[in-house]
């Protein structure tokens, strides 16, 4: 404590004046900020709607049987029934089916574009065997969900493509 020159009674304490904020609290408060972000803005971007929730969910589908199928050399079914928007499957879990109401349309490298009817695909030993393509399509939402057999590669994309 130094007395200051200027007045008697005036007292400068240097240990407990601060100018500015600590790294610390810059940092606790720029966390508490992007939490709040990440809670709140998806819900204005419509980050989850559900065309998109159902091309993630179909693309861990294909990939999680394309890697047991590998994995475990065994062959799993994957049946699309494309009237009743339904995916029905045989894995290392059992038999699990699961609605896809925006499931428009499946396209096979040897069938082409299939949009009624039922289309069974196969993960074998070596994985998928042909390319394939699965359209999905709500409102006028148009996303595309496709495995390659080569890489064995799931790809998400939005609009209609082969």
């Amino acid at each position: 404590m130094r007395r200051s020159s200027s007045s008697p009674f005036t007292f400068h304490f240097s240990l407990f004046t601060r100018l500015g904020f600590t790294l610390l609290e810059l940092a606790v408060v720029v966390f508490i900020i992007s939490l709040m972000a990440s809670l709140i803005f998806p819900a204005f971007y419509g980050a989850d709607s559900k065309i998109r929730s159902d091309a993630r969910k179909t693309a861990s589908l294909l990939r999680y049987l394309n890697d047991n199928a590998i994995s475990a050399k065994e062959t799993y079914p994957l049946k699309f029934d494309l009237g009743e928007g339904e995916l029905s499957w045989k894995g290392p879990d059992g038999e699990k089916s699961e609605k896809a109401r925006s499931l428009a349309g499946v396209y096979l490298q040897s069938k082409g574009e299939l949009k009624k009817g039922e289309v069974t695909v196969f993960f074998g030993p070596l994985g998928i065997r042909e390319y394939m393509a699965l359209h999905l399509l709500e409102d006028a939402k148009e996303m595309t969900v496709s495995i390659n057999p080569v890489s064995g590669r799931v790809k998400v994309a939005e609009g209609w493509q082969q």
